[in-house]
C-alpha cells in the first residue's frame, strides 16, 4: 500500500499546511516502533539542523544546564518579529544571530533562550548551545529560557514571524511538522504534549493563527509518526487570553474580579490602558513570571489576562452572594442563559471557555 493511502486519514491536515507526502515518504520509511506505547509507530528522519558553529553563534557566557531527564512538553513559539520574504539560509543564520544578541545583551541571558529556531524558509537552526547534541541523545535536554517557571520541563521551537492575523508559510509549516515529529520520536513524547507558549504564560505567543493550528500540528505529527491517538493529557488550554482593545463579557468579568480585589478599575467591558496597568500590577505583586513573545523586541504583554492571571482573579461565589466577584459570575452566566448558582474554579473555566 502506498504511503499516500496509508496516511490518507490525516492528509487533509497535512495539505492545509502544504505538507508534501511522496511515495518514499518525506519523513522516512522504516517501521521501527517508538517509545510512545502507541500503535503503528514508524521512524522519522532527523531534519537538517544547522548548528551554532555553522551560523556563527557567540560562545555562551555561562554554563549550559543539561537536565538529567527528558522534556515533558514541546512548546511552539513565534518570534513576533517581521514576516520577511527572504527565505534564504543566510537570512535564517542572520535571524539566529539577532535573537542570540538580543537575549544575551538585551535580556542578560547566557545564550539564546530557545533550543531550536525555524525560519520562514524552513531552515532549522540550533538555538542554545548543545541543544542538538543532547536532543539526538534522547535521554536528557538542554534547559532553555523560553517559558517562565517551566524551563526545566520544555523544549522550545522559535518560529520566525508574527502570526497574530496571518498564517505561517508552507515551508515553515513543513519543517515544523518534521522537527516536532523528530523531537517526539527522540524523546518518546506523545504528540498530545505539544503546546503553545500561551498555555504556560499570559502571552499571545505563538500568535492566534498558529495557536489555533496546534491541533492540526498534533494530527500532522501523528500522521508522520504513524501513531494513533492516545488518551490525551489534561489540557492546559483552560483559560482565555484577553488583551488590550478587546470588548467582551469576559473583559467585563475580569474587571469585576479586579474590583473584587480592591483595584479601582472601571467595569465597562473594554480592555483599555487602565485595565492593562491593573493586571500588570497584580501579576508583579504576585510574582507571576512574565515571558513575552520574547525573540524580538515585541510589545509589552505584562498586563494580558491569561493562564497565569485568571487563577489570581477567580474565587468561589455562591447563590445569594453579592459584590464584584458575584457580579462577574452573573455576567458570564447571563451571557450563556444560565441561572446564577455556585461558581467554583472549574465552573469559571467552563464559563470562560
Amino acid at each position: 500500500m502506498s504511503r499516500e493511502i496509508e496516511m490518507a486519514v490525516s492528509r487533509r491536515a497535512l495539505l492545509r499546511g502544504g505538507f508534501t507526502v511522496t511515495a518514499m515518504g518525506v519523513l522516512g520509511t522504516s517501521t521501527a516502533p517508538l517509545a510512545f506505547g502507541e500503535v503503528g509507530a514508524r521512524a522519522v528522519d532527523r531534519p537538517r539542523i544547522h548548528t551554532c558553529s555553522e551560523w556563527g553563534a557567540r560562545p555562551p557566557n555561562g554554563t549550559i544546564t543539561v537536565e538529567n531527564h527528558k522534556p515533558t512538553y514541546i512548546v511552539v513559539h513565534h518570534t513576533a518579529g517581521g514576516n520577511s520574504s527572504d527565505t534564504s539560509l543566510a537570512h535564517a543564520y542572520q535571524i539566529s544571530r539577532g535573537i542570540q544578541n538580543f537575549h544575551m545583551d538585551g535580556r542578560g541571558w547566557i545564550d539564546s533562550g530557545q533550543q531550536l529556531t525555524n525560519s520562514r524558509g524552513g531552515h532549522i537552526t540550533e538555538g542554545r548551545h548543545r541543544s542538538v547534541e543532547i536532543l539526538d541523545g534522547g535521554t536528557r535536554h538542554v534547559q532553555g529560557a523560553n517559558v517562565g517557571n517551566h524551563n526545566s520541563e520544555v523544549i522550545g521551537i522559535e518560529n520566525e514571524g508574527l502570526y497574530s492575523t496571518v498564517d505561517v508559510p508552507v515551508a515553515l509549516w513543513n519543517s515544523l511538522v518534521q522537527l516536532v515529529a523528530y523531537i517526539a520520536q527522540s524523546y518518546g513524547i506523545s504528540p498530545d504534549m505539544i503546546r503553545g507558549h500561551r498555555d504556560f504564560n499570559a502571552t499571545e505567543c505563538p500568535g492566534q493563527v498558529l495557536y489555533e493550528r496546534l491541533p492540526e500540528l498534533i494530527a500532522a505529527v501523528r500522521a508522520a509518526l504513524g501513531t494513533s491517538p492516545a488518551s490525551p493529557a489534561a489540557p492546559l488550554r483552560s483559560w482565555p487570553l484577553l488583551k488590550p482593545g478587546e470588548q467582551s463579557d469576559k473583559v467585563l468579568a475580569a474587571q469585576h474580579l479586579l474590583r473584587a480585589r480592591g483595584v479601582a478599575v472601571k467595569a465597562d467591558g473594554v480592555f483599555g490602558d487602565a485595565t492593562f496597568a491593573a493586571v500588570a500590577r497584580l501579576a508583579a505583586e504576585n510574582g507571576v513570571a512574565y515571558e513575552p513573545c520574547y525573540a524580538s523586541r515585541s510589545a509589552d504583554e505584562s498586563g494580558f489576562v491569561g493562564v497565569t492571571t485568571w487563577p489570581l482573579l477567580v474565587r468561589t461565589v455562591r447563590a445569594g452572594d453579592t459584590g464584584e466577584a458575584a457580579q462577574a459570575a452573573r455576567v458570564l452566566m447571563s451571557a450563556r442563559g444560565e441561572r446564577f448558582a455556585t461558581v467554583d474554579t472549574p465552573t469559571w473555566q467552563r464559563l470562560l471557555a
